[in-house]
């Protein structure tokens, strides 16, 4: 065959290709009964998406070194967690968070959990909240975690997101609906670009337990700044004081929780209208069909389909450009944590001397539960500080400055 005539099939094919064999992006919308948890199940209907989501099984270091999906205790790393946390759960079992496959496990198993653990641990663990909520309403949350535990059967999979008649996006954490409400947003007439970081919003967050019911709250009637957040504790919202009594500084300290949410939702990257889902869940194609992946994970994992359909740098250049941002995260979180440490010891011993100054004292304890907050508000967002540097290190650099002067209160109480 000469060239001309290798050219002109090659264009057949291209003309084919492009013009009459039609890819298939259409998908025909399943009808799944409702109640139905197993993913399995909706795999059958979604097989690129079912594929997709049994890899969050997958245990694996992050590219960048920094959080990933390795069941590791975080005070190896960080010893000053067993001082700060010291008199709670969280000193005895604080390990990395795994893929959503393992969420429920993960709770019957953790060593934060005995009798006297409320329901409403287990809000954000399984998709079967939904048939919970809507037979007992907010009752569920008093009911002992361990009474519920055995009925629970399935983690976070499909119906947490998707409407299984429709396959719309939905929330079902009421906690969530109700926060929004309260800041003026109806989710159920959000657009779909707004769901695809509201479904994740829903549990990646800050909360609450109300004392008397055990309710699950949101702190965001101010704000989702770490800043408006503590106003509103020190409010003492429905009777919420603390988690606990710090049994050295005997301050009434706070604990956070992942607050992811808060965090992006003041980042560059969601002011600039990308959601969660773009990044942590980005477009596959499969045999020329295009599909959302279900693997919930880094987006340094797949840089090309998450960051490089916005940014035009090369991959390399991405994942060293995240990895010196989380490592300047990581090393004034590790200051903040151990300043903070050396607050509660300071404070502690203060305390125990005779003819201690004890507004001065108390300044101290006022002093050091807001610097662990901050401390707090950011080693707890599993980002490494990415979703929002700048405001990330200005709330470190507040950390380390009030348990400076904590320490100096402290040392000012001993002032004969």
């Amino acid at each position: 065959m000469t060239l001309t005539g290798i050219a002109l099939v090659v264009l057949f094919i291209i003309v084919f290709q492009v013009f009459v064999r039609k890819p298939n992006t259409t998908m025909k919308i399943a009808t799944i009964p409702e109640g139905e948890y197993d993913p399995a199940v909706w795999g059958q209907y979604y097989p690129p998406e079912y594929k997709s989501y049994l890899r969050t099984k997958e245990i694996a270091a992050s590219p960048t070194g920094y959080g990933g999906s390795e069941k590791v205790q975080k005070s190896v790393k960080e010893p000053e967690i067993l001082i700060n946390f010291k008199g709670m759960p969280f000193s005895v079992d604080y390990t990395e968070d795994r893929g959503h496959v393992y969420a429920l496990d993960d709770l019957k198993n953790t060593k934060r959990i005995n009798q006297t653990t409320a329901g409403s641990c287990m809000t954000c663990k399984t998709a079967q909240l939904a048939d919970i909520f809507k037979e007992k309403g907010w009752d569920y949350a008093k009911i002992p975690l361990l009474e519920l535990l055995p009925k629970l059967k399935h983690p976070i999979v499909c119906a947490n997101c998707h409407d299984p008649k429709t396959m719309n996006l939905r929330v079902i954490n009421p906690a969530f609906t109700e926060a929004m409400a309260q800041r003026g947003i109806d989710v159920k007439k959000a657009s779909r670009e707004q769901m695809r970081s509201y479904v994740c919003g829903q549990c990646h967050v800050e909360y609450y337990f109300v004392p008397t019911n055990k309710k699950v709250v949101l702190p965001w009637v101010k704000g989702l700044h770490p800043e408006q957040i503590y106003e509103y504790y020190s409010e003492t919202p429905n009777e919420f004081a603390m988690d606990w009594k710090h049994p050295d500084s005997e301050a009434k300290m706070l604990k956070a929780q992942h607050p992811e949410f808060e965090v992006w939702s003041g980042g560059v990257h969601a002011s600039s209208g990308v959601s969660c889902v773009d990044c942590h869940m980005p477009y596959m194609k499969v045999d020329g069909r295009k599909y959302t992946s279900h693997w919930v994970t880094s987006p340094m994992k797949h840089i090309k389909e998450a960051c490089r359909t916005c940014h035009t740098q090369s991959e390399q250049w991405l994942i060293d450009r995240v990895k010196t941002t989380q490592t300047g995260v990581w090393e004034m979180q590790r200051t903040a944590g151990q300043t903070v440490a050396k607050a509660h010891q300071t404070i502690g011993k203060a305390s125990k001397a005779t003819g201690v100054n004890k507004t001065e004292l108390d300044k101290a304890r006022e002093l050091v539960r807001r610097a662990q907050w901050y401390w707090d508000f950011v080693a707890a967002e599993n980002s490494m500080g990415f979703h929002n540097p700048t405001m990330i290190l200005t709330t470190l650099g507040r950390s380390v400055d009030l348990a400076h002067r904590a320490i100096s209160s402290s040392e000012k109480a001993l002032d004969k």
